[in-house]
């Protein structure tokens, strides 16, 4: 593609230089460039990409774009100003690639907790139904028939990997694409130009302050997402737009206005077009009739907890929009074992129940621990902590719910990063302090999360459960800027077994 056809979807480029040649690549990492790319500099959290652009012209970039004064490129590279380049990378993506969010079906699931299994429930009830769809989620990627997992540590990829992947979706013949989308790839435009047609609450709830500076400015972050969805934006074949929302939480209310397409709701307490009710809860699973406007069906899934009995209704309700048989559904939310690191069990023989789930914040702790208290007749014991360089209010609220409804709790590490691990620690210890918890009675600090689950498993007799919570699926643990290897799942099975 010619640099000047690239141009065009900058209308507030100011070029420096020939732009008449070929641009082969796109790129935010000087480190990939390729000669005939094109180098956009971003500022990030740790790293300014404009330091950088010596660098992307060292290794062949034809044209770099930045916010930076026009710098003087060597002979024959061209340097582009825009206000942001963050939001320009989303728009080159998006005319590199050809814009394939306007050829597919987009979902887009947003929320605090339960993104991740709403998307795969979706994912897997499209394939059900016969409609190849693609996936980007926390857990992993998926483009047609083929799936891999997302070891990036990021929800929802930068702008260029996105508008890459559903061009790739695009090109195996998907039909959709089903895209979690976290409230920082709304407010940092690593969305933009993905077209959505559907857009999914799962709830709102304390987490990502830090980021977004007040819970009024996380939901309107998320309100976002719904404000995207244009009734004007027809495609071919046509896509039904739809925003479907959660009547059982708070975020419904907030929502509502923001949305010009219809609404869709669902819910189990509170009334709703696609509602569930006579639950039957276990450890094995989940057994619920849904009523939908124009009939009912009754679902079994492996998956266990109230708060999964919502996701498969926000999956379920996304369905109904796109007219898929109710038949498919039930077939999919049967044939689905777990989504890794979600309420995943680890048997090694062992007397107790060990439980790897990703719950990092104040309210999915809260549900967690509230659906393994009525499956455990003993004891329940939690192994969790709490990001460093993240919400630090949501650290003394976590300790208080770990008070509330553990027996005996483990404060660790999660990702400490460059904070003090042991001031994270004493942050959540208040929490649980507060509400009456003594330690050493009640809960141990341990800073090393390998030596701290270690611990619980000791307390741990028969009957009783060890929830370690936090690290779900993740394949690391960041200690500074150091991406150390760690699985819960292997290193629970390692000590199980010694």
């Amino acid at each position: 593609m010619q640099l000047a056809e690239l141009l065009q979807a900058l209308p507030d480029a100011g070029e420096v230089g020939e732009v008449n040649v070929p641009v082969t690549g796109l790129t935010y990492d000087s480190r990939l460039v390729q000669p005939g790319w094109l180098f956009v500099a971003i500022r990030g959290t740790h790293v300014d990409g404009h330091a950088y652009i010596a660098d992307a012209w060292a290794r062949g970039a034809v044209a770099v774009v930045g916010q930076e004064a026009p710098t003087i490129a060597p002979a024959g590279v061209r340097y582009i100003r825009t206000a942001d380049s963050r939001r320009a990378l989303a728009l080159l993506a998006c005319r590199f690639y050809d814009y394939p969010a306007r050829r597919l079906g987009v979902i887009g699931v947003t929320g605090t907790d339960g993104k991740t299994t709403t998307t795969n429930l979706i994912s897997a009830i499209l394939d059900a139904a016969g409609q190849s769809n693609g996936l980007i989620s926390t857990v992993n990627f998926k483009v047609g028939a083929v799936s891999w997992d997302n070891i990036t540590r990021q929800s929802t990829p930068e702008s260029l990997e996105v508008q890459q992947m559903l061009a790739e979706m695009l090109a195996a013949g998907a039909r959709y694409a089903v895209i979690e989308t976290t409230s920082h790839a709304l407010v940092l435009d690593r969305v933009v130009g993905c077209e959505y047609d559907v857009a999914v609450i799962t709830n709102i709830t304390h987490e990502h302050l830090d980021f977004h500076g007040s819970l009024d400015s996380y939901r309107h972050a998320k309100a976002r997402l719904f404000a995207m969805l244009d009734p004007e934006n027809h495609k071919s074949p046509p896509v039904p737009k739809a925003a479907v929302l959660n009547a059982d939480d708070s975020s419904y209310t907030f929502l509502r206005p923001f949305c010009r397409v219809p609404i869709v709701s669902y819910g189990i307490d509170q009334p709703a077009d696609i509602r569930a009710d006579r639950l039957a809860l276990s450890g094995a699973g989940s057994a619920f009739r849904v009523r939908f406007p124009d009939g009912e069906i009754f679902v079994e899934t492996r998956l266990v907890g109230r708060f999964n009995v919502a996701n498969c209704l926000a999956a379920m309700a996304v369905a109904y929009v796109l007219g898929i048989a109710p038949d498919a559904m039930r077939r999919a939310l049967a044939s689905i074992a777990g989504i890794p690191g979600r309420m995943e069990p680890i048997d090694c023989g062992q007397p107790f129940s060990v439980v790897v789930d990703y719950a990092h914040t104040p309210d999915s702790l809260e549900k967690v621990l509230q659906t393994l208290r009525s499956l455990t007749p003993g004891r329940l014991i939690a192994v969790f902590g709490s990001a460093g360089e993240r919400d630090v209010q949501k650290r003394p609220l976590m300790g208080a719910v770990a008070a509330r409804y553990a027996d005996f709790f483990v404060i660790t590490d999660e990702d400490p990063r460059e904070e003090d691990r042991q001031a994270i620690l004493e942050a959540i210890a208040a929490g649980a302090d507060s509400v009456g918890s003594v330690r050493g009675r009640d809960y141990l600090c341990i800073a090393d999360r390998r030596a701290a689950i270690a611990a619980a498993f000791t307390q741990a007799r028969p009957g009783d459960t060890v929830l370690l919570a936090g690290k779900g699926h993740e394949q690391c643990i960041i200690m500074g800027r150091e991406r150390v290897p760690w699985d819960d799942r292997r290193v629970a099975r390692e000590l199980l077994t010694q």
